[in-house]
């Protein structure tokens, strides 16, 4: 009887777990089926249509300032500094003295030479007289001569190194701050200050070997600085690197500017606009319409459902991948991917996926702009 009450009892209890966990199963069930059936909430977007525009055929690289003539000031020999003939941030011309260093013991030198190049000029003359008179031999003329010229060349040397203890401006410009003093000692090689030729100035730049053939000597240039917002510099191009870098594969552009002001400086960040011959047939989109990514670029076609259901979105978004040209204002250019009249999303990109509906709101697209300019308050 006993064994006979635990089978039972083992039989119920299987029964009543059994139905526990069969329930349990049934209700997942359901809730996935319900869960996979239930349609997709759509998304309030903004959109446009990819424009067709004429832009004017323009590169719009980054280039950097630099001077025409640019280099620390240095000694090539050693001293100690006696004077100092500028003041920090001085224009100067070119040969004008900047330092004297101590030069007493190299004078004297000098001195010495000359007095020894006077001694051998009048021996030569000595010897030339003796002989027109056939008294010495042309070897003997010819070692008083050698002597003579000998002497003349150490005094010019020295005078070459007395001259190395004058340092002078080596062209026209602005200079920097002093790095020396009166009574230091300047080894060879120490840099005294900086001088900069500031007017004209010049820009490079590097540009994709693709357009090589579209610059060329003499093509306007115009540039903006973040020193002086608002203003435009104008140049023009006035070298063409004739060599391709072979790790980038770009080319490098100098353009010239005039400096009157001296606004510009050597080292400055310039947003170069290059115009070129022509303008360009393009299609374009907003910039809020494309969708960055590490696999690629990407936007939101807006498409037409097929069939909707009542009261559904008769529009989905599907996810294309586009290649992107230049960049102007508020606009991008597309290169592949799109062509004129697509619908694109240009807001909500975050809240989309392939196969989205979506409800536009044409009144939230945003206002785009060739050349926005900021709010004035």
């Amino acid at each position: 009887m006993t064994t006979k009450r635990m089978l039972i009892m083992l039989i119920l209890t299987g029964v009543v777990f059994g139905a526990v966990f069969g329930m349990k199963w049934f209700g997942t069930k359901m809730m996935n089926e319900y869960v996979n059936n239930m349609p997709t909430p759509p998304v309030t977007v903004s959109a446009t249509s990819v424009k067709a525009m004429t832009w004017p055929n323009e590169l719009t690289p980054i280039g950097t300032l630099i001077a025409v003539n640019g280099a620390d000031v240095t000694s090539e020999v050693g001293g100690i500094v006696t004077r100092i003939h500028f003041e920090s941030g001085a224009m100067v011309k070119r040969g004008d003295r900047l330092i004297e260093l101590d030069a007493d013991a190299e004078r004297a030198e000098l001195q010495r030479l000359r007095a020894q190049a006077n001694l051998a000029d009048t021996n030569r003359k000595r010897r030339e007289q003796l002989f027109r008179q056939e008294a010495i031999s042309k070897s003997e003329l010819d070692m008083v001569v050698a002597e003579s010229e000998a002497a003349r060349a150490a005094v010019q040397a020295q005078a070459a190194r007395l001259a190395q203890k004058e340092i002078r401006a080596p062209f026209d410009g602005r200079l920097g701050v002093r790095r020396v003093a009166v009574g230091q000692y300047l080894a060879p090689g120490t840099a005294i200050v900086n001088l900069q030729s500031l007017d004209p100035i010049d820009i490079d730049f590097s540009l994709p070997e693709q357009h090589l053939g579209d610059v060329d000597v003499g093509f306007d240039v115009a540039v903006k600085v973040d020193a002086w917002p608002g203003r435009t510099f104008e140049g023009e191009v006035m070298a063409v690197e004739p060599r391709i870098e072979t790790a980038t594969r770009n080319f490098l552009v100098r353009a010239r500017m005039p400096n009157e002001d001296h606004q510009l400086r050597p080292g400055l960040f310039g947003q170069v606009t290059l115009s070129l011959a022509g303008a360009r047939d393009v299609l374009a989109v907003p910039r809020t319409a494309i969708n960055y990514s590490s696999y690629g670029t990407s936007v939101f076609v807006i498409e037409p459902v097929e069939n909707p259901e009542e009261g559904r979105p008769d529009k989905s978004a599907a996810q294309r991948f586009v290649k992107v040209g230049n960049a102007r204002g508020d606009f991008v250019e597309i290169v592949e991917g799109l062509k004129e009249g697509d619908e694109v999303a240009t807001s909500g990109l975050l809240k989309l996926r392939n196969g989205q509906p979506v409800v536009i709101d044409y009144e939230q697209t945003p206002d785009a702009k060739l050349d926005p300019q900021p709010a004035q308050s």
